[in-house]
């Protein structure tokens, strides 16, 4: 039973900073690619980043370039999401996933991703 689970959410101040971890069980974790996604009240699910196989390729949102940084420890199934310089609008849920790839590539569509924890909430106080 293929299981992510999210960590690291909470209350924060703008211009702060979070680091949310997502662990998963039950898959090959060096196998899959992750993704990181999100989903503010009243708004649609948006992409935020994603990271191949290997890690050696990422890929994130324009809205958080540069603030943001995505890794992958494969030793230990974990995906960590390195939040810096917060803003309120990064409030929402934070929500990571995982697809099974044959190559190092990054996936930044949802409907790619079978799997899905159960979401960090995340609020940027202003």
């Amino acid at each position: 039973q293929v299981q992510l689970v999210e960590s690291g959410g909470g209350l924060v101040q703008a211009g702060g900073s979070l680091r949310l971890s997502c662990v998963a069980s039950g898959l090959a974790f060096s196998s899959y690619a992750m993704g990181w996604f999100r989903q503010a009240p009243g708004k649609e699910r948006e992409f935020v980043s994603a990271i191949s196989l290997s890690g050696d390729s990422t890929s994130y949102a324009d809205s958080v370039k540069g603030r943001f940084t995505v890794s992958r420890d494969n030793a230990k199934n974990t995906m960590y999401l390195q939040m810096h310089s917060l803003k309120p609008e990064d409030t929402a849920d934070y929500y990571c996933a995982a697809a099974s790839l044959a190559w190092d590539m990054v996936l930044v569509t949802d409907t790619r991703y079978a799997y899905w924890g159960q979401g960090t909430q995340v609020t940027v106080a202003s």
